[in-house]
């Protein structure tokens, strides 16, 4: 990845400004600047107001920013803080995150059912098990890890260890949403995330110490130096501070839980207290605060899922705060954005559920006999007849038993509407051929 080219000192350009007269003639230039959060190496090829060079725009956009900072109880190397701010971008953003994900938008829909709501979240801890490893480097594809998280089967090999790992560790840290962030806790967490994929078994639960070799964030090309962490004895109090400022509620000037959950996310990510699993661990305690604040809707939506689709924008929104004075703002813009495609995708997921149900009502009517689960599948098989049910899948799914499992799918196959195979040593389920002329329903219907 390509470090993004150091900006001019606008200090020094910003004494020697016409201030009042520039900052008029440039205001346009800021505020599309400021909207979409640019660095310098993007608004020096924006058009220019008469009369102003890119270097004067650049000191007027950071003078405009300075003035709103808010800093962080963290500093770098050189104790410079980070800070942040809030452009109109971002609260928009918060406005339609805590209007959606702090509400009811999945208790109260009437076309979402409680088990559907179950199988949605299940669904979404296995994108984000398996999005969260990816980035960080597992191998393996996702129908391949879907299948190993469904059926229960054991991790093959490290990338699959990787997303059980995760997998059980999103759903443990909602046992501990009661309690404080604590050391204790992080490290647990981390414990949990890196079982079994460590080159050093003894890195699990533990920050680094002195006695471990130093870290430094390398390029693809594991040559370029992305980023230098904080030296390992400066560790244990920089995340006793992280503690403090997750836990104090009672602070002056008030935070926004969502700011607040990307902000511990990124201090992690930092710091990198620990030899490896730092992405994995951060993002976890992302969601561990998100649900502790009562943003229930996170339950059910995969963050990293968007982040791994837009990955390199995420590293780059690291290396613009460390390189643009500490500016932690470009961070919280991606992950906001990050959390919107998300809420966006189970929006899609609501529409779906809308119309499955209208046709889990009529397979009701025409097959009075099956239940919930049954109609629930039919429907799926519907919207897509070429997927492939099994036993195990159905059971974990819809949290029955492998017997009550085995029923509703020979039951379905008994009335002609699904076909059963035998795949290894395994018998696996398909709609037939004709499902939609049976059930009587277009699939656009």
């Amino acid at each position: 990845m390509k470090i993004p080219e150091k900006a001019p000192d606008f200090k020094e350009i910003i004494t020697k400004l016409r201030a009042p007269e520039l900052a008029f003639n440039a205001k346009d230039l800021i505020r599309k600047a400021n909207i979409e959060y640019m660095y310098w190496d993007d608004l020096k090829h924006q058009p220019m107001p008469e009369g102003i060079r890119p270097e004067e725009a650049w000191a007027l956009l950071k003078w405009s920013r300075l003035i709103q900072t808010r800093l962080i109880p963290l500093s770098d190397s050189q104790e410079r803080p980070f800070s942040y701010w809030l452009p109109d971008s971002v609260l928009k953003e918060i406005h339609f995150i805590d209007k959606q994900a702090a509400g009811t938008i999945l208790v109260d829909d009437p076309s979402v059912h409680s088990e559907e709501k179950r199988r949605y979240m299940i669904s979404s801890l296995v994108d984000e098990a398996i999005a969260s490893s990816q980035i960080e480097g597992a191998v393996t594809t996702r129908v391949v890890a879907k299948e190993m998280l469904r059926e229960g089967r054991k991790p093959r090999d490290r990338s699959e260890q990787m997303i059980f790992n995760n997998y059980l560790s999103m759903q443990m840290i909602k046992k501990h949403l009661a309690e404080p962030l604590s050391i204790e806790l992080m490290n647990k967490i981390h414990a949990h995330m890196t079982e079994n994929t460590l080159d050093n078994p003894s890195w699990a639960g533990r920050f680094r110490t002195p006695d471990d070799d130093e870290i430094h964030i390398l390029d693809n090309d594991g040559q370029t130096v992305l980023h230098v962490p904080p030296k390992s004895i400066d560790v244990p109090t920089l995340m006793q501070n992280l503690c403090n400022y997750a836990n104090n509620e009672g602070e002056d000037e008030f935070v926004n839980p969502v700011i607040k959950g990307i902000l511990i996310h990124f201090w992690i990510a930092y710091v990198h207290p620990y030899m490896d699993g730092n992405g994995r661990t951060a993002r976890a305690l992302f969601y561990w605060y998100m649900l502790k604040h009562g943003y229930w809707l996170f339950e059910y939506l995969s963050i990293s899922t968007a982040i791994l689709s837009a990955r390199a924008q995420y590293y780059r929104s690291f290396l613009y705060c460390e390189i643009d004075d500490n500016d932690a703002t470009y961070f919280i813009i991606y992950n906001l954005q990050a959390m919107h495609k998300a809420i966006e995708k189970l929006d899609s997921y609501i529409e779906r559920k809308q119309k499955e149900k209208k046709h889990s009502y009529r397979f009701a009517v025409k097959y009075p006999s099956l239940n919930l689960r049954q109609r629930t599948l039919l429907a799926s098989a519907l919207e897509k007849p070429h997927d492939v049910f099994t036993i195990e899948i159905h059971s974990n799914v819809h949290g029955v038993t492998y017997q009550t499992a085995r029923t509703d799918l020979l039951t379905l196959k008994d009335m002609g509407l699904l076909e059963m195979r035998k795949e290894g040593k395994k018998f696996v389920f398909i709609p037939v051929a004709d499902i939609a002329e049976k059930l009587s329903i277009s699939n656009t219907g």
